[in-house]
């Protein structure tokens, strides 16, 4: 069966073959999902609360861990390519110390850790700090290459003009440092997506949380998390087209 429907399709435009493939996958998983018995009704009751609560809170949580993640990722970046000891150690050490703790342990230092210094915030803006602290770390190795593959002669063209450092970089460096900046960027907002459900740990009522939360009093774990993991992958692939459609522009911009 799998060597007839590889014939078949093969006959087909490009296009057809994906649409056809994707189709047949998808009636695969679920045929697998039915076998877990799952209550339709239950999912179809709960899903609206999930989309208007946990999906609203998971993307206000990944947008402002992003925005707070991408201006810590820009100073870092720059201090690892500045001359400046002070600054390269400091960022160094940074990039350093929050790659290498998992992200769970840093929300719980964070939530935990910042009372005993008298500093006592709530969960939501814990569970930001943490994402922003952590994901900015790597996005910092995406904007230190990103403004590193910019030729050196831009910035002394840029300093011959008169140009401040400021004015170099939002003029000149960044403009041209996109194209290499987004695509990594872009996965980086993918999978702090799915991260932001580790904050759920925090009582955060984001997707992942409200999932557990419903189906646990009546012990309908498994439609929630069907139901929840569904929603991520819808949310992922809306990401993924809005990655491909900034790419393409970008593209276009550098073939003109």
């Amino acid at each position: 069966m799998f060597c007839l429907n590889l014939v078949l399709i093969g006959f087909g435009p490009l296009i057809v073959q994906i649409v056809v493939v994707w189709l047949e996958l998808l009636v695969l998983f679920i045929g697998f999902f039915n076998l877990f018995n799952l209550s339709l009704p239950f999912i179809w009751d709960n899903l609206p609360l999930l989309i208007s609560q946990g999906v609203f809170t998971t993307l206000y949580v990944s947008a402002i861990s992003l925005l707070f993640a991408s201006m810590i990722a820009i100073v870092a970046a720059i201090a690892k390519l500045s001359t400046n000891g002070f600054a390269y150690g400091i960022a160094s050490f940074y990039t350093s110390f929050f790659r290498g703790l998992p992200l769970l342990m840093q929300i719980y230092l964070v939530y935990l850790g910042l009372p005993q210094l008298g500093i006592v915030i709530d969960a939501v803006p814990s569970g930001i700090l943490a994402l922003s602290l952590c994901i900015g770390a790597y996005m910092t190795e995406i904007f230190r290459s990103g403004i590193a593959s910019i030729d050196r002669g831009q910035w002394e063209a840029s300093r011959s003009m008169g140009f401040g450092f400021g004015l170099t970089m939002r003029r000149i460096v960044l403009p041209q440092a996109l194209p290499v900046i987004i695509p990594p960027t872009g996965n980086m907002f993918i999978g702090m997506l799915k991260d932001s459900s580790l904050v759920s740990v925090l009582g955060v009522w984001e997707l992942t949380f409200l999932a557990r939360t419903i189906g646990q009093p009546t012990f309908h774990h498994m439609e929630m998390l069907i139901a929840a993991a569904i929603i991520y992958w819808i949310l992922s692939v809306c990401l993924e087209m809005i990655q491909g459609r900034i790419e393409r522009h970008y593209a276009r911009s550098k073939v003109r």
